[in-house]
């Protein structure tokens, strides 16, 4: 099996990030697992996509969801395609197979009031932490970065003169995004408190936790629920939910697809169009309201 060249290639040739390359490698792993165990197959370099599809059965009968089961045939499909980018396989086993289906994920991004109430009617505390966590809620809605952007948002990507902010997306492609003034303001201000941490271990990180330490994923998704537990009702509220509310909010007051999809960092059109339901939505009431045939 050349499964230590495929993680090598997602690494410098794909720049996935660390993540999902163990995801990648442990979707293989245990595929190769299950064919050494059920069918004595000492190499998956050259199966047939029948035991493929036995893989796909037995993951259904210990009730793997189907998106779940659709993400390990697709890192399956990656290493196949790579066997034949080196030349080792003619043929990919998946290249006809269809993805099983799946539920539509609906998520609800928060309202306009919502955000308001978030931004400017919370009463965050006059400290390093308050300070600090009013700019990240403020950064996550008016940029639209996602959370481990922001974690690794360094000091020198915000550019106080230009008025905007450069972020190192997925596969280590870069950005810049414009920042409001209000942003300026709320950057100054928490840029004055950071000076004041008694240690500051991960100098280079913009946000930090108050013992000077670079911001992880779990403290910024606490941080979130924490606060819009006081404003929403919502069951779900997670940064992604802002990343959603930022696209549609700005889908809701006309700004063009294309522009949204490249302050998102998309690579493509299709990844932006998922946030298109809500606008619609709001479409469909300036239709009605707007169109001489809408009272009937």
């Amino acid at each position: 099996m050349f499964l230590t060249e495929f993680i090598s290639y997602l690494a410098l040739e794909k720049n996935y990030s660390a993540h999902t390359i163990k995801a990648y490698e442990n979707d293989v792993l245990e595929f190769s697992g299950f064919c050494k165990s059920n069918y004595d197959i000492e190499s998956i370099d050259s199966v047939e996509y029948s035991v493929v599809r036995l893989w796909v059965v037995d993951l259904s009968e210990r009730q793997i969801n189907n998106r779940s089961i659709n993400r390990k045939i697709s890192s399956l499909k990656a290493y196949f395609k790579f066997l034949q980018k080196i030349g080792v396989s003619q043929i990919n086993p998946l290249v006809k197979h269809k993805a099983l289906k799946t539920a539509k994920k609906i998520e609800i991004p928060f309202s306009e009031l919502e955000m308001e109430n978030v931004l400017s009617k919370i009463e965050y505390a006059s400290d390093f932490e308050g300070v600090r966590d009013e700019l990240l809620i403020h950064v996550l809605y008016v940029t639209g970065i996602r959370r481990a952007e922001l974690i690794e948002l360094k000091l020198l990507d915000v550019d106080f003169e230009n008025m905007t902010l450069k972020v190192l997306g997925k596969r280590n492609k870069e950005r810049v995004i414009p920042m409001l003034a209000e942003t300026k303001e709320k950057f100054n201000r928490y840029l004055r408190f950071r000076e004041g941490l008694p240690e500051i271990i991960d100098e280079k990180n913009l946000f930090l936790t108050k013992s000077g330490n670079k911001l992880y994923e779990t403290l910024v998704y606490r941080l979130i629920k924490k606060y819009f537990r006081e404003v929403s009702s919502k069951v779900k509220t997670s940064p992604h939910i802002l990343r959603h509310t930022f696209a549609t909010h700005l889908l809701n007051k006309g700004a063009d697809l294309n522009a949204v999809k490249e302050l998102l960092g998309h690579s493509s059109l299709a990844s932006t169009q998922v946030y298109t339901h809500n606008s619609i939505a709001e479409l469909k009431k300036v239709h009605a309201k707007a169109h001489p045939r809408g009272g009937k």
